[in-house]
């Protein structure tokens, strides 16, 4: 029986072993991406990423799949892919420009003159933009928008409405309104305009004793190889400006008793704060006064470094006999010897700290017979702060032979700008009788920003008075950090007092504080009157 059975298997074997094999099991797959979709074929054990790579269908690093790289496919399964990728684009739109209606002096009342053509600006943005599949679906600002290139502001001028009451004036008033020199001469309605195409910088702004020439500087291109030029214009209207050989010009004054001689300091264009770098020199020059042409010169003090702060420059002060000049600079003031081309020191004191692109200097104001200069001491720390930044100043005046300095006024204020008037005149008899004005901070401790008062007092400080503005208005403020020490100027028979008020010239009686308006644009300062 057993044999019979084994010799049934031996005869069935070669049957199975004819018999086909079943066919493997095939899957379809579709594959969506790059905007196709294709179908594909594949075995049952094949991953999702496997078949990617049979396909030849490679991943960026940011693309999205539908399903895991290593889930098994299926049949029928849909596979999708979005191509992702970032970005950086920056974007610029305009920025619009604004209209300001401003009045500027010299146009009649309601007339309209363009001073400025309005221009937009740019602005650029910069994001970070995610796309997929070439469609955009977010944007992130990347930083804080920046501005390429700014706006100009379209100025468009009028004329006051307001008209100036007629006053009688002593002597020669001159001031710049809107980078142009303008001259009053006798009378308040008499408002001249001497200059129109120069731009004053408020460098230099200064009239002859008699009142005759004024001597300015203007701005030149940013691309020329000095910031500033030095002009004069006589006062009697009508005449040219004529340009002088100096340029880089910091500081020119006209010599009392001289009519054709200037002293003045240069330096040179430097791309650091100020835009230029003092040489702390000092010159005087002759000068032809028609033609501007140098007639001689001379150098009365060389090159320096000028100390602390020196690249800001040392200014100067004529004594109003014209023999003595006094100097200054950020730490101290002093007088020049001449014959020893030296600066000899007469008061010093701490440097102050602006931590800004000026840097603060005295004013020095002589007494009319060159005995005595007042001027603003930087005064020592109230607590434990240094002293560069200590914000004391007083006023004080100084013995021009250095034997005694005497406090005036204690914590003035950092734009105190004392000055000594002219010699007082009663019946024709010339006397030593004066008075001495300067400008008193309401907050001396906040004296940098802050509002003042015009003071006056006799001339050894005794019976001192607010002058103005009245009591309840708005204090004086500084308009232009370092550049104007003064900004108030006596007039010739120490009658009335120019001093900027809100950005115009205001004319104060110096006995009854009268006060008159004299322009009423906002654009008006560096006063001088003389003769």
């Amino acid at each position: 029986m057993l044999y019979r059975c084994l010799l049934l298997l031996l005869l069935l074997l070669p049957l199975a072993s004819c018999r086909p094999a079943s066919a493997a099991q095939s899957l379809d797959v579709r594959i969506a991406v790059d905007g196709n979709e294709q179908l594909y074929s594949a075995r049952n054990s094949l991953t999702v990423d496997q078949l990617l790579a049979s396909a030849q269908i490679e991943m960026g690093p940011l693309d999205r799949i539908s399903h895991p790289l290593v889930a098994q496919i299926a049949d029928g399964m849909l596979i999708t892919i979005r191509r992702v990728r970032e970005e950086e684009i920056c974007d610029r739109h305009n920025i619009p420009y604004e209209r300001h209606v401003l009045p500027k002096e010299g146009l009649p009342s309601g007339d309209r003159q363009l001073g400025q053509v309005g221009a937009v600006g740019i602005e650029e943005a910069c994001f970070r933009v995610v796309f997929e599949d070439d469609e955009e679906v977010r944007r992130v600002l990347i930083d804080e928008p920046v501005i390429v290139k700014a706006p100009i502001a379209e100025l468009i001028y009028t004329g006051p409405e307001q008209s100036v009451t007629p006053i009688a004036i002593a002597g020669r008033l001159s001031y710049i309104n809107h980078g142009d020199a303008w001259t009053v001469k006798d009378n308040t309605i008499n408002k001249q305009l001497l200059t129109s195409d120069h731009n004053l910088d408020s460098l230099v702004f200064h009239q002859s004793e008699a009142g005759a020439t004024l001597v300015f500087t203007s701005e030149t291109d940013p691309t020329d190889d000095f910031f500033n030029e030095l002009w004069i214009i006589a006062t009697d209207g009508g005449a040219k400006a004529q340009r002088l050989t100096p340029s880089d010009v910091l500081y020119a004054e006209w010599r009392p008793r001289s009519s054709n001689t200037l002293a003045y300091s240069t330096g040179e264009r430097s791309v650091g704060t100020a835009g230029w770098k003092a040489l702390n020199n000092l010159w005087l020059m002759k000068i032809d006064l028609e033609s501007g042409r140098t007639l001689t010169i001379e150098e009365a003090l060389p090159e320096s470094n000028g100390g602390f702060y020196g690249w800001w420059g040392t200014n100067f002060a004529w004594s109003p006999l014209g023999d003595r000049m006094a100097w200054v600079r950020p730490d101290s003031f002093g007088l020049v010897d001449f014959a020893g081309r030296r600066p000899i020191t007469l008061a010093d004191y701490a440097v102050f700290h602006s931590a800004s692109t000026w840097v603060w200097l005295s004013s020095l104001s002589w007494s009319f017979d060159s005995k005595l200069l007042a001027s603003t001491i930087h005064g020592l720390p109230v607590g434990n702060e240094p002293a560069e930044t200590s914000p004391i100043f007083h006023v004080a005046v100084t013995s021009a032979d250095g034997l005694y300095s005497v406090p005036l006024s204690t914590e003035a204020g950092m734009w105190s700008a004392p000055s000594f008037s002219p010699a007082l005149n009663t019946n024709g008899n010339e006397h030593s009788a004066g008075h001495i004005a300067w400008l008193q901070a309401r907050e001396p401790h906040n004296s940098m920003n802050g509002e003042y008062d015009l003071m006056i007092a006799d001339r050894d400080g005794s019976n001192r008075r607010s002058l103005f503005p009245p009591p309840g208005e708005e204090g004086i403020r500084k308009g232009d950090y370092g550049l104007a020490p003064v900004d108030f100027a006596w007039s010739p028979d120490a009658r009335h007092i120019a001093v900027t008020y809100r950005g115009d010239i205001w004319l104060v009686d110096s006995q009854s504080g009268e006060a008159t308006q004299l322009t009423f644009d906002g654009g008006s300062s560096n006063p001088v009157w003389t003769l």
